[in-house]
């Protein structure tokens, strides 16, 4: 009899164990994934682009510290930081990363081959050694690139600057992105016969003593998609400003800070186009498969305050169409 209830007290302990085993399994959370942000420094431009990353993966559905966990971290320019910063990614075992500019995104791949990689703000992602090919990288790494609509930029500049006989162009040396956008720009001019004069930093020290002996030499100035001068701007502006030299910049938060007008990749849109490709490949599209995405049209900022400032002439077509589908500081 003994052994009968013993028996019986045993079948049921296993059956009380095999449900809440069970229940607990069915109750049990999924895992949240882990994306991991690297960001160059502190800069307007790249800070949009991180606020709009995080509106694009809550579109997808992943939402900050409810669906996704967010590890966000800043480099503040330092080379070493950037390092670290990537391998602390690899060793938590993030699901996905994201690098917001080249040197952001080529540290992340330095530490990983298979983790998905999502370039945010990379120009030349092919010409950056990130992916061998763009419409079909092939391996861990996909993006968004913010290559500037150059040809609309220049268009622009001519059309406020309609007796600049010398256009300068100042950029960081060290800069993958700026030395791209020189490139092609000076491709540009010299297709457009205008006089294009190039002068190059290495960091932000050099900005002031360079820019002053440039702006001796130029009707106007233009800066490319460049990270460096974008956090110096100011220094730019002011010089500029002394010598009466207009700055045409190629990205709009640089307009804000003082440039006169551009036609640019709106930053937070491309944050969010960025955040939406990482969440999907968050639910399973792989990055091999997933071609590099390009904006083919900026959009017009216009700072009316330092157009006036300077003496140039913005016609009321282009302030109505920055208006309706652009920006304007005023």
């Amino acid at each position: 009899m003994k052994r009968l209830i013993t028996f019986i007290a045993a079948i049921f302990i296993f059956l009380g164990f095999a449900f809440f085993q069970g229940n607990a399994k069915q109750t049990a959370k999924p895992k949240i994934p882990t994306v991991g942000i690297l960001q160059l420094m502190n800069q307007p431009a790249l800070t949009q682009i991180q606020k709009g990353t995080i509106a694009g993966l809550k579109s997808e559905g992943f939402i900050k510290g409810k669906t996704v966990k967010i590890d966000y971290q800043n480099a503040q320019g330092n080379q070493s930081n950037l390092k670290s910063m990537s391998e602390k990614f690899e060793n938590e075992n993030a699901d996905l990363m994201i690098g917001i500019t080249t040197p952001s995104s080529q540290s992340l791949a330095d530490v990983t081959t298979k983790t998905p990689i999502v370039l945010g703000a990379v120009t030349d992602p092919k010409g950056a050694g990130l992916v061998k090919n763009e419409s079909h990288p092939g391996g861990n790494i996909t993006g968004v690139s913010d290559q500037a609509p150059l040809k609309e930029q220049l268009d622009l500049i001519r059309k406020l600057m309609p007796n600049m006989k010398t256009l300068g162009i100042i950029y960081t040396s060290s800069d993958n992105s700026a030395v791209t956008q020189y490139k092609l720009f000076k491709k540009l001019c010299a297709e457009e016969n205008l006089t294009l004069k190039a002068y190059s930093i290495s960091n932000s020290n050099d900005l002031n003593q360079v820019s002053q002996t440039m702006l001796q030499n130029v009707d106007a100035v233009y800066v490319p998609t460049d990270n460096t001068i974008a956090g110096a701007m100011q220094t730019l502006v002011k010089n500029a400003n002394n010598a009466k030299i207009p700055v045409f910049p190629a990205v709009d938060s640089m307009v804000k800070q003082g440039g006169v007008a551009t036609y640019s990749v709106n930053q937070y849109k491309l944050g969010v186009m960025t955040g939406q490709m990482a969440g999907k490949i968050l639910k399973g599209q792989k990055p091999a498969s997933t071609p590099i995405q390009f904006v083919k049209h900026g959009e017009l900022t216009i700072n009316l305050k330092q157009a006036k400032k300077l003496g140039i002439h913005i016609p009321d077509s282009l302030i109505k169409t920055a208006e309706t589908k652009g920006e304007i500081f005023k």
